[in-house]
């Protein structure tokens, strides 16, 4: 068909594209760090901070501090009420609605025309090519595509401006040729009631010949539970012979796979991984036999990395590309060309390979727990679960934890609130494989479990099915983007869930 030959020419360009930012990634991201000066120069964060005078990149980080989201609301607030060329000179009317956290506080972030197709469809086209790439036999687009989008009302703020999850803003913006092969309808895809869209996605797609799917693992899950309840089966492989790709990100897939292993029976079946947010489109997972992922770095986003050390600090330092450390958690700094300028997106990083730059996403800057010195990373916690659920022969669906603090009579602890697919039939085997695991992959960990003097085994809680569910509904956080916190430094999160399942027994 004619698209197969547009897009087989778009997989060479862009083979050819991403070879060269691969061989030459510190003077692709000198380059394009000198377009988005240029380009913001006379916006007013530009002129506010000397854009034009900036000659370097030691001049630029002089010139702007590291901001979060909060020290950014002024400039955002001023765009929504409809003024312009605040933080990126091109007209500004999109604005995601950040959802990746349980927080009742929303952050808004703006997405500009560059951003949309530069960096987030650029994204979506390149995860095909590389796929292409791999799998010259792919027949992808010889059925429809489902993608589980989040949350999606758009709201209007004011005569010109919407707001709205990002993926309802693709949606909305979606070229011709995609929306042919994309399921559901868009009707059904900008439905704001998350329960009722399930329902409808699963009645719509579940006769149809979907060979692609795309969206956040939790949330796939139910919907593919839901059609396999539907169908009257246990593999949708039955109901989906030519389904062989998941393209899935927002939260790592370790704990999920061998879910979904066990519903999807195809050989042929392949998952690719990527690394998106309401900020951009960071990585792409370029080889099906490992779990790293490329960084992409011609899509309008210069990259600075902050070593954990310095996180907190009021003047942290950065490293640039070329002086990352294989190994290293790094808090994500980048200037895009939806206007953020050294911002800090709240991700940390760990590169497993340079020339070319991988990445894997470690955790949350304010995703981890470090109440005795212990360093549990968000990625720690993901091998663990899974290196104890396939000894004990489980599945968890969703775990959060957290510390048990210290008191004058005892020691301090984790406690993990853990929701079970099939609970194992020895917890406390189950327990003793997630504290070794940690012990053996975390020496902070391991230090402070020593004797027991500061840390003692950990507390595992399994939950009844549907807790986490419900915690997220009484959030008004289901669906799409919307996620379980994994770890926290402090109790909020894990007394929420402790209260909500004694109330519902």
């Amino acid at each position: 068909m004619p698209f197969n030959s547009v897009f087989g020419w778009f997989i060479k360009k862009r083979i050819h594209q991403i070879g060269l930012f691969k061989q030459y990634p510190v003077e692709v991201q000198r380059e394009l760090f000198n377009m988005l000066i240029d380009e913001a120069a006379l916006t007013r964060f530009g002129l506010e901070h000397g854009f034009s005078k900036i000659k370097s990149i030691e001049d630029y980080k002089k010139a702007v501090p590291i901001r979060n989201y909060e020290a950014y609301k002024p400039y955002i607030n001023q765009l929504r009420e409809g003024q312009q060329n605040v933080l990126w000179p091109s007209r500004l009317k999109w604005f995601a609605k950040s959802s990746g956290t349980t927080d009742d506080r929303s952050k808004y972030i703006p997405v500009s025309k560059e951003a949309l197709e530069e960096c987030h469809y650029k994204g979506g086209k390149d995860l095909l090519a590389l796929y292409y790439h791999q799998m010259p036999n792919a027949k992808v687009y010889s059925g429809k595509t489902l993608v589980l989008g989040g949350s999606s009302r758009i709201n209007a703020f004011n005569e010109e401006g919407y707001t709205g999850d990002l993926s309802a803003i693709i949606i909305k913006n979606l070229p011709i040729w995609v929306e042919l092969r994309r399921l559901p309808s868009r009707e059904v895809a900008l439905m704001d009631n998350w329960e009722e869209k399930i329902e409808m996605m699963a009645r719509t797609a579940m006769d149809e010949d979907v060979t692609m799917i795309a969206g956040v693992p939790s949330w796939t899950m139910v919907l593919l539970r839901r059609i396999m309840e539907l169908k009257g089966t246990d593999d949708i492989s039955q109901i989906w012979p030519n389904l062989e790709l998941y393209m899935h990100g927002g939260v790592s897939f370790k704990p999920y796979r061998e879910q979904f292993k066990r519903i999807i029976s195809s050989p042929g079946m392949n998952y690719a991984e990527t690394y998106n947010a309401s900020e951009g489109f960071f990585g792409i997972q370029d080889d099906l036999e490992s779990d790293d992922l490329l960084l992409m770095l011609d899509y309008g986003i210069f990259y600075e990395f902050m070593p954990m050390r310095e996180y907190g600090k009021s003047n942290p330092k950065t490293v640039l590309l070329e002086d990352v450390e294989l190994g290293q958690n790094y808090a994500l700094v980048i200037s895009t060309n939806g206007g953020l300028w050294r911002y800090l997106i709240g991700d940390t990083v760990r590169f497993t390979s340079k020339y070319p730059f991988k990445i894997q996403v470690s955790g949350r800057t304010k995703h981890y727990i470090n109440a005795f010195g212990e360093e549990l990373m968000v990625e720690n916690a993901d091998i663990a679960i899974q290196h104890a659920s396939g000894i004990c022969n489980t599945l968890v669906s969703d775990y959060t934890a957290a510390p048990v603090f210290m008191t004058d009579e005892a020691s301090g602890a984790h406690e993990w609130l853990i929701e079970f697919e099939e609970q194992p039939s020895d917890i406390d085997k189950f327990t003793d494989l997630l504290d070794a695991k940690l012990r053996e992959i975390n020496s902070d960990y391991d230090a402070k479990r020593n004797f027991d003097f500061i840390l003692k085994r950990p507390v595992v809680r399994p939950l009844k099915k549907g807790t986490f569910y419900n915690w997220l509904k009484e959030k008004g956080k289901l669906g799409g983007q919307h996620k379980v916190p994994r770890l926290c430094n402090d109790r909020r999160y894990i007394e929420e869930v402790l209260n909500l399942q004694v109330a519902t027994v």
